[in-house]
Parts: C-alpha cells; structure tokens; sequence
C-alpha cells in the first residue's frame, strides 16, 4: 500500500530553520502534485506550498501568504522525496505539517490521494 511520510519536524527558535520531507514507499512523487498543509491548534487546515508533477510542468505555488520569502518547496527526485524548506520561522508556523499527493496542485486538500501522518512543528523560545 502505497504510503507518505513525513520527516524533519521538531522544535526551533523563532528566526531559525527547518527542513521537512516528504517521502513514500509505493509512490514515484514525480508523478504526482505534492502538497504541504499545516493545521495549528485550534485552526483549520491551511495549504501552504505545492509542487506539481514534473509531467504538469514542476513549478511551485504558493498557497499561504504568510509563508513567501520564507518558505520553499523542492523535488529530489533521486532520493523520491519533497523538500519544505522553513525559514524565518515564527511562532505562527507552529502547526502540524502534513504532505499530499494528487494530481494536480489545488487548496482543496479533498482532491488529494494520499496523505501523510503529518509531522509536529514548534516554533518557541
């Protein structure tokens, strides 16, 4: 079955960094539109960065405002994962982080295939 997985979360200073990916057993992620979430507490769930396939042309979008100049998305395709660079990291960004894959980049999460079980984000002093 195929499955996603997230890495890379934790605890950072505010203005720090941190790195998440996206990774699948099953998957080619190349293939799909891949899309990072985030869903504080007591929040909804907001899209924040997607990458489409490489066959729908690879570029990124952006989804929430508060995040450009700050974070980016990128492909690895050799080692099959998506990459969330955070940077500038503020006590906002504190959320749960979850990674998609569909067919296309879209806010709707519902139009998603597969999703991962989301990786824990703190961002405090």
């Amino acid at each position: 079955q195929a499955q996603l997985e997230e890495s890379g979360g934790g605890l950072a200073q505010p203005g720090g960094s941190l790195r998440l990916s996206c990774g699948s057993s099953g998957l080619v992620l190349e293939y799909y539109a891949i899309a990072w979430f985030r869903q504080a507490p007591g929040k909804e769930r907001e899209g924040v960065l997607c990458i489409n396939s490489m066959d729908g042309g690879g570029e990124p979008t952006l989804f929430a405002d508060v995040v450009r100049g700050r974070f980016t998305i990128s492909r690895d395709t050799a080692k099959n994962t998506v990459n969330l660079q955070m940077n500038s990291l503020n006590s906002e960004d504190t959320a749960v982080y979850y990674c998609k894959a569909g067919p296309i980049c879209t806010y709707h999460d519902r139009n998603y295939y597969y999703e991962g079980q989301g990786t824990q984000v703190i961002v405090s002093s």
